[in-house]
């Protein structure tokens, strides 16, 4: 069993940042991660001061690179598959039969999106069929764009991505659930709403061409936008207590700290801000509040 200060199970990039903070800190730090990040299909990340355009392999690369030059944190790649509570302490036991036990946890394992079973859309998530205008929206602007909605979210989806294209169609996949009053809003905008089932995308190589209907006939589209529902990618958090909020999400106060006391939680599992900046701005704090209260407890 290997004895920590900090575990952290999820080593992107809001478990780096927290490893990071944590280990200059001088914290005895334990990454434990399986090496699959939710973004490992996304070609480019943006909105990033310094790594603008990078790709998400290359962004976690030199971040990884960088904390494990500090002797105080220490990585093991495996996926977590228990948890519980030790005395005064919390224990982690890996697939692979290891415990490890520390003072504290940070959840940093983000959330698994449930696609829709449309053929060939999960190969173009996070290339061409996409969930943020403002991580890839400015690449796509201009050109013939869908909304995968319908009802009340179609229509907020609608209103945002004309920001970036006035090409917008809305596809429903079934009954649009629109008012007649949303109906002429969008018609006087010239949106089309486009109730036909979809059975496939067309694609290369994740880069959507057209949109094919059950009827046969096809629509060309060259980005799409959807919102999936999700759910936490890993189950420990809840198994040990820790409230959800109502989207889904980790609770956690401004300090990242969950409803369980000595748990913390940041990145994707925790809001609905989706973006490295965003995560890495969360894995930060939860470190610095970690070192802060320990410090503290310990003088």
């Amino acid at each position: 069993m290997g004895n920590f200060d900090v575990i952290i199970v999820g080593g992107s990039y809001s478990g780096l940042s927290a490893a990071m903070a944590l280990g200059r800190a001088l914290t005895r730090v334990l990454i434990i991660d399986s090496g699959m990040p939710c973004n490992r299909q996304t070609p480019f990340s943006h909105n990033f001061l310094t790594r603008d355009g990078h790709t998400p392999k290359q962004i976690a690369t030199i971040a990884r690179q960088q904390v494990q030059e500090y002797e105080t944190v220490t990585f093991f790649r495996g996926l977590a598959a228990a948890a519980r509570k030790a005395g005064d302490s919390w224990e982690i036991e890996v697939v692979s039969g290891e415990v490890f036990r520390a003072a504290r946890l940070v959840f940093a394992t983000g959330i698994w999106d449930i696609l829709p079973s449309i053929e060939g859309l999960a190969e173009c998530w996070g290339i061409s069929v996409l969930h943020c205008p403002y991580c890839h929206g400015y690449e796509v602007a201009g050109k013939k764009t869908g909304i995968l909605a319908n009802g009340e979210g179609g229509i907020e989806m609608v209103t945002l991505i004309s920001n970036w294209t006035k090409d917008l169609a809305l596809y429903t996949n079934g009954s649009s659930g629109l008012t007649p009053e949303q109906e002429a809003k969008l018609a006087v905008r010239h949106i089309s709403v486009i109730d036909k089932e979809i059975v496939r995308l067309d694609h290369i190589e994740g880069q959507l061409q057209a949109l094919v209907f059950k009827d046969g006939s096809s629509s060309p589209v060259t980005a799409l936008y959807t919102r999936a529902p999700f759910v936490q990618h890993c189950m420990l958090p809840a198994a040990l207590g820790c409230e959800l909020t109502e989207e889904g999400h980790i609770r956690v106060d401004a300090f990242q700290e969950t409803t369980v006391s000595g748990i913390y939680a940041c990145g994707d599992n925790a809001s609905r801000i989706r973006t490295v900046a965003h995560a890495i701005s969360a894995g930060t704090m939860a470190g610095i509040a970690i070192s802060r209260k320990m410090i503290f407890e310990n003088f």
